[in-house]
């Protein structure tokens, strides 16, 4: 396809899987190759999904085809890996969080401008369906002013699931270890904190608290130092709301958003889901015993009916877009659509939302939670 953007992987471990399977969904993206350290997985990696696999990173980074770096490597690597490829003369998206310091997050941010570059990190859910629907109804009015958010990221016990067999297409191991050992905030608040954020602005103040509340993560993890598994933070944000934002891999699955205001309420039933089902409540309205129902069945067996609640009455759900490839329950975001996102900038010379000092700011909220900082002021913005 003419025109397309070229795109290469560094990284191929199992998230990398998910971004193959939603690559499909933007034919404007083209994948030059792919690289990773680790050879035996780079080749499975490759067969897998018939694509080139590069010989070195330097290889990758001197592609001429290449405009955008897909940064998939584990965290520790983010910003040893994003210098590089700026360096190289090439945009960047990065998986969360963009470097494991503020310092060097703002450090990247500034090199990207510096060079002309883009510089967009992950996730991409807050790109989805459900966001822009919300968005919707919050613009219309129809709770009224927001003024208090609840937004859940408990991913459930997994560490009593059997996550030793856990594969993904391709066949990478699931990461389990290292993603206890790093903590669940750093790994998952950035899923609510991007909609927080593209929904009501800049974060003034956090408040937080983390802790590692179930030390014995199973066989291999003994001895281990492990992350936090809890995370709580009160976000204060520059246009008035105040939101809670809490992460963690011990309370029973939970991906919701919560939104107050002054006449109703909007639950967002899974941050994870492109489509996720949205529910408005007005204040001192309700709803029939048959759709509150429905409601309780919906979520509590992941069931997908199109509709909304609005005041106890059935509203038919308009999706924005037609329907794309999502990886399986539960990760059902289109992981590229960030990077579409950010080719569609370049081409015609704007600036994405999730790329520097808003990625920057992202970084420095989610890097506070996860620390359990009492009383900060984020970067960025």
């Amino acid at each position: 396809m003419s025109g397309q953007t070229g795109i290469a992987f560094i990284g191929t471990g199992f998230v990398a899987d998910y971004y193959m399977t939603t690559l499909a969904n933007h034919p404007q993206l083209r994948l030059t190759g792919v690289w990773d350290i680790d050879r035996a997985r780079l080749r499975q990696f490759s067969d897998y999904w018939k694509v080139h696999a590069y010989s070195s990173a330097e290889e990758a980074l001197a592609d001429p085809a290449v405009a955008i770096v897909v940064n998939l490597t584990p965290p520790e690597s983010h910003h040893a890996v994003n210098r590089a490829a700026l360096l190289a003369g090439k945009h960047v998206y990065c998986e969360k969080p963009l470097a494991m310091t503020v310092d060097e997050a703002r450090e990247l941010v500034g090199l990207a401008a510096e060079k002309g570059l883009i510089l967009a990190g992950a996730p991409a859910n807050a790109l989805s369906d459900a966001r822009a629907h919300c968005a919707d109804i919050l613009a219309s009015g129809v709770i009224g002013t927001p003024r208090l958010a609840y937004a859940e990221m408990e991913d459930g016990p997994v560490f009593h699931d059997k996550w030793q067999e856990w594969r993904s297409r391709s066949g990478a191991k699931w990461p389990a270890v290292h993603e206890f050992e790093i903590g669940c905030t750093l790994e998952h608040a950035g899923y609510a904190a991007s909609w927080l954020v593209s929904l009501f602005g800049p974060v003034a103040n956090v408040a937080a608290f983390s802790a590692l509340t179930f030390p014995d993560k199973g066989p291999g993890t003994e001895t281990l130092t492990l992350g936090p598994d809890f995370s709580v933070g009160c976000l204060t944000f520059r246009s008035g709301l105040v939101a809670r934002l809490t992460s963690g891999l011990a309370a029973p699955r939970d991906r919701s958003l919560t939104i107050t205001g002054d006449k109703g309420t909007i639950v967002v039933r899974d941050l994870w889901d492109n489509r996720s089902p949205i529910h408005v409540e007005l204040a001192g309205a309700r709803r029939p015993l048959f759709h509150r129902l429905i409601e309780r069945l919906e979520w509590q067996f992941q069931r997908k009916f199109p509709f909304r609640l609005t005041a106890g009455k059935p509203v038919a759900y308009a999706s924005a877009a037609a329907k794309n490839i999502l990886p399986a329950y539960p990760s059902q975001i289109d992981f590229v659509r960030g990077i579409a996102a950010q080719a569609d900038a370049i081409r015609s010379g704007s600036t994405p939302f999730f790329s520097g000092e808003t990625a920057l700011h992202l970084t420095d909220i989610v890097l506070a939670l996860n620390a359990g900082k009492r009383d900060h002021t984020p970067v960025g913005l």
